[in-house]
């Protein structure tokens, strides 16, 4: 039977981890949590609410999550695509299963969410331009058109998760990512999704400071 796998890299989310799976579980019960070495019980609540939990020992930044998750779900011989989704509850879970579904239905190697495809996304202006900028740099250096470079929420296919190896350890992995998905020549779209920056999510770094320095690891990495 078909699986999809979710990783979600994991640093200080003891306040909202918790629920932010109970949710996803509803509809997507494979989760696997990799907690960056966090100081608080994100581990504990992780676990409590369904999810597998790998843990890293120092801290290494969301590329090193990610690909450790990715290595992780390759080891399950029942999984046939992987979801990323962040832990701080930004994402919503319908925009990753009608990714999942659109990923199937036109045998894509990755889809991937863009907060430029509709306007349900709220961001300030500043943190836009600063974004789009970003995005202009990667369709630069890749040639894919993409319009969203740096959304967290992807879906990828089996295949394509066994080609992946991050080693870009913080910010800059999304650019490297689509950095490998041009290398790869994988078959990819952009699906619209609704990012929801509440307050708790802009303290865990989602600011147009954090938007400036995804760009300059970026362009100097």
């Amino acid at each position: 039977m078909a699986q999809t796998w979710v990783v979600v890299p994991m640093y200080n989310e003891a306040s909202v981890i918790a629920s932010v799976i109970k949710e996803l579980r509803k509809s997507l019960p494979h989760v696997v949590c990799v907690d960056d070495c966090s100081t608080d019980d994100s581990a504990a609540q992780a676990r409590s609410a369904g999810a597998i939990v790998v843990q890293h020992p120092i801290n290494l930044g969301q590329g090193a999550s990610l690909q450790t998750g990715f290595e992780f779900v390759r080891l399950i011989p029942e999984m046939t695509e992987v979801v990323t989704f962040d832990a701080d509850g930004q994402h919503q879970v319908q925009d990753a299963l009608d990714m999942v579904q659109r990923l199937r239905d036109e045998k894509l190697d990755i889809v991937i969410g863009s907060r430029f495809l509709d306007n349900r996304t709220d961001m300030s202006g500043l943190k836009r331009f600063v974004l789009r900028l970003a995005t202009g740099y990667t369709r630069i250096t890749t040639g894919m058109a993409l319009t969203d470079a740096h959304n967290g929420l992807r879906v990828i296919s089996r295949d394509m998760i066994f080609k992946l190896q991050l080693r870009q350890n913080r910010m800059a992995h999304a650019s490297e990512l689509v950095d490998q998905i041009s290398l790869h020549k994988a078959t990819w779209a952009e699906h619209p999704t609704h990012i929801v920056y509440t307050e708790y999510s802009k303290s865990k770094g989602q600011s147009v400071l954090n938007a400036i320095n995804i760009l300059v690891e970026i362009i100097f990495k």
